[in-house]
């Protein structure tokens, strides 16, 4: 697909979305809602309609361009998961998860953080996905703190830093065993 100057677009497996700035060298050059420029492969990106409401998640784009690259026109259901399979990913950024988070004391952030990772880990317990990657920053490690107390108190969980490569030092993942019951 052909990216030009303007375009709103977002990357397939991440939560981040831009406008274009240009192309340089079959490399797009993406600014982030967040400011940051950005070198990506046209394959890392997702055109946005212009009014930028998109209505597919992350990981329905990634199946799709899984399918479009195996030469698949429809994706057959199945009970087995794939093993490969990303994880599932809980941004607890704190813009992510609130528009009046300017309004909130530190405390109140943490407490809306950690019952929002307590939900999405019930939610995966639940549907019996068996990674999960919490996606928290670096800062000071009060909401890792939190998130580590929280794993702690569920049975037979175990974690670890998520993969650096693509998450850098702010992400932990969770591996939910599915042989017991937690």
């Amino acid at each position: 697909m052909a990216f030009k100057s303007g375009d709103r677009v977002e990357t397939i497996d991440d939560q981040l979305k831009g406008v274009v700035t240009g192309v340089v060298g079959g490399e797009v050059l993406v600014t982030t809602e967040d400011g940051f420029d950005l070198r990506l492969s046209p394959g890392e990106l997702i055109l946005l309609p212009n009014d930028g409401i998109m209505e597919v998640s992350n990981l329905e784009a990634y199946r799709a361009l899984k399918d479009k690259q195996q030469g698949l026109k429809k994706r057959k259901t199945s009970v087995k998961r794939d093993k490969t399979q990303p994880p599932m990913e809980v941004d607890l950024h704190i813009h992510k998860l609130t528009n009046e988070y300017r309004n909130l004391a530190n405390h109140d952030m943490l407490i809306l953080q950690v019952d929002t990772a307590k939900r999405k880990l019930d939610f995966a317990i639940s549907k019996r996905i068996q990674r999960v990657v919490f996606i928290h920053g670096v800062g000071e490690g009060v909401l890792r703190t939190e998130l580590e107390y929280l794993f702690s108190r569920y049975e037979g969980l175990s974690w670890y830093d998520a993969d650096y490569q693509k998450y850098g030092l702010g992400a932990t993942e969770v591996y939910i065993p599915q042989n017991t019951r937690l």
